[in-house]
């Protein structure tokens, strides 16, 4: 009998979970769709003792990602979170890159929809490069501190951690994407953009806030299935590897 060979380098140490690749892609596809979908529309809700309130449709998409990070951190740590954000910001700029082809190419003589084509899909690379740049640095930051603070916690109160490391996260993420997307760009008023990244930053939180019992509920679901329940004491946070090893 021919004996088993060794596992690949990169392979030792590396747990196999049954849901981790169905979160990934779940995380992935709402990043993609905040990104391009959400951004094309300006929509107007009108609050109780607020009156209107403008705000753009992709607050309803990107919340979502910062619940699955922190599912993803709670229950399988920080190195297997890190993978999904660098899967999500490789989504991205296929994405992006994409859509500036399509948008670019002539349209056909028969096509009479371009301008709406281009105001739907048709980014500036600024705001695309600053939406990658913010989520990159936002999402990293929500998992490292929702890693930290589980330790400190001792894995008590999950509630403070997602909304903790989420107030902290998209803090990051709306004070960079404003003025790097806007600043001195003659498309929003460079007074109006504490504003918006006020207005926008609740509103993320709000949602991650109203999430929390959908979040408790997914997170003690994966815990019991995956039998895992990760404390990152001894990871190395360095956000520039692959490295997953246990």
């Amino acid at each position: 009998m021919t004996p088993p060979s060794d596992p690949p380098a990169g392979a030792r140490g590396r747990r196999q979970y049954r849901y981790y690749d169905l979160v990934m892609a779940a995380f992935v596809t709402v990043l993609i769709c905040s990104n391009l979908i959400g951004p094309a529309k300006a929509a107007q809700v009108t609050l109780p003792l607020i009156g209107p309130v403008t705000f753009g449709a992709g607050v309803l998409f990107f919340p979502i990602s910062y619940i699955f990070g922190d599912i993803l951190t709670e229950v399988y740590g920080y190195a297997y979170s890190r993978r999904v954000i660098w899967a999500g910001f490789a989504g991205l700029i296929f994405a992006s890159v994409m859509a500036t082809v399509i948008v670019a190419l002539p349209p056909a003589p028969t096509w009479k929809n371009q301008a709406v084509y281009e105001a739907a899909f048709g980014s500036t690379w600024r705001i695309a490069a600053a939406s990658l740049t913010a989520f990159f640095c936002g999402e990293f930051v929500n998992s490292f501190v929702l890693a930290k603070m589980k330790v400190l916690t001792a894995g008590r109160a999950l509630w403070t951690r997602t909304i903790g490391s989420t107030i902290l996260g998209e803090g990051v993420d709306s004070s960079l994407f404003y003025p790097l997307a806007f600043y001195h760009s003659g498309l929003i008023p460079d007074a109006l953009l504490p504003k918006l990244m006020l207005t926008q930053f609740i509103a993320k939180v709000g949602v991650e806030v109203v999430f929390t019992p959908v979040t408790y509920y997914i997170v003690a679901k994966l815990k019991r299935a995956e039998n895992e329940d990760w404390y990152d004491r001894d990871t190395d946070f360095n956000p520039f590897t692959l490295e997953t090893k246990r």
